[in-house]
């Protein structure tokens, strides 16, 4: 499975962005999506999860109530609604995706990784 993030930027602090996750793979619908991201110096970091066709979704508390996940199985694709954005967010953002209907917040689980996309939030 290939995985193609794009939709990073530069924000000010408040602002939105959204982000995309395009995948390779005809049987996109059978795979949990997860967003994860990294900030320098730091772990790399759960946002938030998709599964399968049902669509359950799973937040990390730092974005609960301001970020959105959601997908498109006919364009396989995965998206990250990202509102009242802060200089916290700003992070290399991937996405990741695990066959399988799961809930996790590991990074281990994800057996594909897309490349990063840069979020840069301004104060």
């Amino acid at each position: 499975v290939q995985l193609q993030a794009c939709g990073g930027g530069l924000v000010q602090t408040g602002g939105s962005l959204r982000l995309s996750c395009a995948a390779s793979e005809r049987t996109f619908s059978r795979y949990t999506m997860g967003w994860f991201r990294q900030a320098p110096g730091k772990e790399r970091e759960f946002v938030a999860a998709i599964t399968t066709s049902d669509g359950n979704t799973l937040y990390a508390n730092s974005v609960k109530g301001r970020f959105t996940i959601s997908r498109d199985n006919s364009k396989n694709t995965v998206y990250l609604q990202m509102n009242s954005l802060k200089p916290e967010d700003t992070a290399d953002y991937y996405c990741a995706a695990g066959f399988g209907r799961f809930w996790s917040r590991r990074f281990q689980d994800y057996e594909y990784w897309g490349q990063g996309t840069l979020v840069t939030v301004s104060s």
